[in-house]
């Protein structure tokens, strides 16, 4: 069973069109109708796609089709692209505590409030987030910096202060990074 999976809602013809054909395909084909939709309407999760012909505001991914004619090649195509979408979209957004960042567009955010971010302060975010305890200078330089140990300690001080600065201004919140005589942590 495929983890992908398309859900077809009153597109029955185009349903039954890719269901003789479903072994070339890399995704599951599930037919609703009006009585079983509200079971699968919960399904809003990525590597699930809605064909239907009308929008409908519980999936976020969907595809239209109206009744134009359509190669099924190009239908597969957009499919495929819907997916990787959906994909790329997925992977891009991370929480970190009440906080969301967007791995594509650089930024935190939280309560409508957003801040950009380097590629070296992500960076840092996420193996806070990714250690259980806190995290020592020397580590950070090696998995963060990839510097060695010989290396001037103040870098990483210096970022961690500067994001702690941003962070504290845009979202007035003090404890998002906690420093301690262990080290490094995120709140």
């Amino acid at each position: 069973m495929n983890s992908k999976k398309i859900i077809f809602y009153q597109q029955d013809i185009l349903f039954d069109i890719l269901n003789e054909i479903k072994e070339k395909l890399d995704f599951d084909l599930i037919k609703v109708g009006k009585n079983f939709f509200k079971d699968y309407k919960k399904m809003t999760k990525t590597d699930v796609l809605f064909i239907s012909n009308l929008v409908n505001n519980e999936f976020e991914n969907q595809l239209l089709i109206d009744d134009s004619p359509i190669k099924i090649e190009k239908l597969i195509e957009q499919i495929n692209l819907k997916f990787l979408k959906e994909k790329f979209q997925y992977q891009s957004k991370v929480f970190v505590g009440s906080y969301k960042l967007d791995l594509n567009s650089r930024e935190i955010s939280k309560n409508d409030k957003s801040l950009d971010l380097t590629e070296r302060e992500i960076n840092l975010i996420l193996f806070l987030k990714e250690t259980p305890k806190a995290v020592k200078i020397e580590k950070l330089q090696k998995e963060v910096w990839d510097y060695n140990s010989k290396l001037d300690t103040h870098t990483v001080e210096t970022h961690v202060y500067r994001l702690r600065k941003k962070i504290k201004e845009k979202f007035d919140d003090d404890n998002f990074i906690i420093s301690s005589k262990k080290g490094y942590l995120i709140n």
